[in-house]
C-alpha cells in the first residue's frame, strides 16, 4: 500500500466519526440565514458547504489545509533549492492534511508516471473533433471518454460497500491526474503545432514534464509551470468548477464524469476563461497605443473609458477577496525575480497594477479593486512563447483537477449525501416578503 493511501486509511475513520457526530448532535446549529437576496443572487456567501482541503480568507487569500500560498511554497518539497515546489506535493497535502516529505512526493511522482499511459481511444476521440474546436471542449471530451477506465464504476457495479467507496475513487483520481498533462499537451500540439506529439521525459517531474510535452523546453518555463499548477489547484468548494464536480459526484458519478462537469464550468468567462479575457483586454489596450506600453495617464484614461462604456476591467475584483490575490502576488514576484519587466505585455500588467485599483476605488462600485490571479497569468505565458490564449484555461483545468479530486475522495470517505437543495418559486418569495 502506498504512503498516500495508507495515510488516508489512517485518517478517514476519525473524520467519519467527526462528521457523524456533527450531523447527529449539532445538525440544527445555524451557519447563517438564507434570505431572499441569497436565493436570487446565486447563494453568494451562503454557508452551506463543507470543504476541508482549502479555505478562502478575504484578506489572506487561499489557505491550503491551513497554509497560505507563501507558506506552502516555502514548506513543500521542491526539485532543488531555488526552484518552485512540486504541485504533486500540494496534492498530497490536500488529500491527507499532512505536509509530505521529499520521499513521499518522490513516491507519488513515481506512481503517477506509472499510471500516465493514456488509452489510444482517447486520442482517437480527440482526433474525431475539428482541429479548431476550443481546447476546453477537447479537454472535457477526453476526460469524459476516460470514464470507460473508472475503477470506481466497476467496483460499484460489483457491489462495493459504501464505506469503501473512497478507495477506487482515489485510484481513479491518481489515474486521471497522471494522464491529464499527457492529454492537455496532446491538445496543445494538435491544435496549434500541427499535431506533432512529444513523448514524455521519464526524468522530469509531473509539472516539468507537462511543459516538455507542450514543446516548451525551458528550465524557467518548467519552473513557472510548477508554480502555475500549484497556485491554481484548489479554491474552496463553492467556486463553479469545484461545486459542479461536487454536485455531480454526490450522485456517485465517477471521478472522470465529475471532473469533466467541473471543467465545463471552468470554461465559462465568469470563471476559468477569465484568464483568456484578461489577455484579450490587455492586447486591445496595447493595440490602442500602437503596441506600446501605456503611460500611467494613458492606462488610467483607458480604464475609465472601459468603465464608462459599462464594461468590466478583466482581472480586477473578486467575489470573496478584499485584498490583492496572493496568486497574483506569486506570479508578480516570479516575473520580477526573472527580470521580465522589459517585456511589453508583462510591463503593461505591472503598469495596470499601479493604476487600475485607484481607478476602481474612485469609481466606487467594485467591492474589491485589487487584481486577481487572472490579471497576471497570461502575461507570463506570453513571455515564454505560449501565446495561444484559448489554451490557458486548459492549464488551469489540469491544476484545478487536483483540488477537485481531493474534494471528491473526501466526499466519498465521509459518505457525503446526494446534494439536493430545495427550490422555491418567485411567488413564494413574494408571499414571504408580504408583497402582491
Amino acid at each position: 500500500m502506498s504512503t498516500l493511501k495508507s495515510r488516508l486509511a489512517e485518517k478517514i475513520p476519525a473524520w467519519r466519526d467527526d462528521v457523524r457526530f456533527l450531523a447527529k448532535e449539532h445538525g440544527d446549529v445555524a451557519l447563517g440565514e438564507a434570505t431572499i437576496g441569497k436565493a436570487l443572487t446565486g447563494m453568494r456567501g451562503l454557508k452551506g458547504l463543507v470543504c476541508d482541503t482549502s479555505y478562502l480568507d478575504p484578506m489572506e487569500g487561499i489557505r491550503f489545509r491551513g497554509y497560505t500560498i507563501p507558506q506552502a511554497r516555502a514548506a513543500l518539497p521542491a526539485p532543488a533549492e531555488g526552484l518552485e515546489a512540486y504541485p504533486t506535493g500540494l496534492w498530497f497535502l490536500l488529500l491527507t492534511g499532512d505536509l509530505p516529505t521529499a520521499d513521499e512526493v518522490n513516491e507519488l511522482e513515481a506512481d503517477l508516471k506509472a499510471r500516465a499511459n493514456v488509452p489510444a481511444y482517447v486520442f482517437s476521440a480527440l482526433d474525431a473533433l475539428p482541429s479548431d474546436t476550443h481546447p476546453m471542449v477537447q479537454f472535457s471530451t477526453a476526460i469524459t471518454v476516460m470514464s470507460n477506465e473508472s475503477k470506481f464504476a466497476a467496483a460499484y457495479h460489483d457491489g462495493l460497500g459504501k464505506g469503501d467507496y473512497w478507495e477506487p475513487t482515489l485510484e481513479d483520481a491518481l489515474d486521471l491526474i497522471a494522464r491529464l498533462p499527457v492529454v492537455a499537451a496532446y491538445i496543445y500540439r494538435r491544435t496549434y503545432k500541427g499535431g506533432d506529439r512529444i513523448d514524455a521525459n521519464p526524468d522530469l517531474d509531473w509539472g516539468a514534464n507537462f511543459a516538455h510535452m507542450m514543446g516548451i523546453d525551458s528550465k524557467e518555463y518548467e519552473n513557472l509551470m510548477r508554480l502555475y499548477l500549484l497556485i491554481h489547484t484548489d479554491h474552496e468548494g463553492g467556486n463553479v468548477s469545484a461545486h459542479t464536480s461536487h454536485v455531480v459526484s454526490s450522485a456517485l458519478s465517477d471521478v472522470y464524469l465529475s471532473v469533466a462537469a467541473g471543467i465545463n464550468g471552468l470554461a465559462g468567462p465568469l470563471h476559468g476563461l477569465a484568464n483568456q479575457e484578461c489577455l484579450k483586454w490587455i492586447n486591445t489596450l496595447m493595440d490602442h497605443f500602437d503596441g506600446n506600453v501605456p503611460t500611467e495617464e494613458q492606462a488610467r484614461k483607458y480604464a475609465w473609458d472601459t468603465l464608462n462604456a459599462r464594461r468590466v476591467i478583466p482581472g480586477f475584483g473578486h467575489a470573496v477577496l478584499r485584498n490583492t490575490d496572493p496568486r497574483y502576488v506569486a506570479q508578480r514576484e516570479f516575473s520580477l525575480a526573472k527580470g521580465m519587466g522589459d517585456h511589453p505585455v508583462v510591463a503593461t500588467v505591472h503598469r495596470l497594477f499601479d493604476v487600475v485599483p485607484g481607478v476602481l476605488k474612485e469609481h466606487g462600485k467594485a467591492k474589491s479593486p485589487w487584481p486577481n490571479v487572472d490579471a497576471h497569468s497570461g502575461a507570463l505565458q506570453v513571455y515564454y512563447g505560449v501565446t495561444e490564449a484559448d489554451f490557458y484555461t486548459v492549464l488551469f483545468g489540469v491544476s484545478r483537477a487536483m483540488g477537485i479530486t481531493a474534494q471528491i475522495v473526501w466526499d466519498r470517505a465521509m459518505g457525503m449525501s446526494l446534494e439536493r437543495p430545495k427550490s422555491v418559486t418567485v411567488a413564494m418569495l413574494k408571499a414571504a416578503a408580504g408583497v402582491a
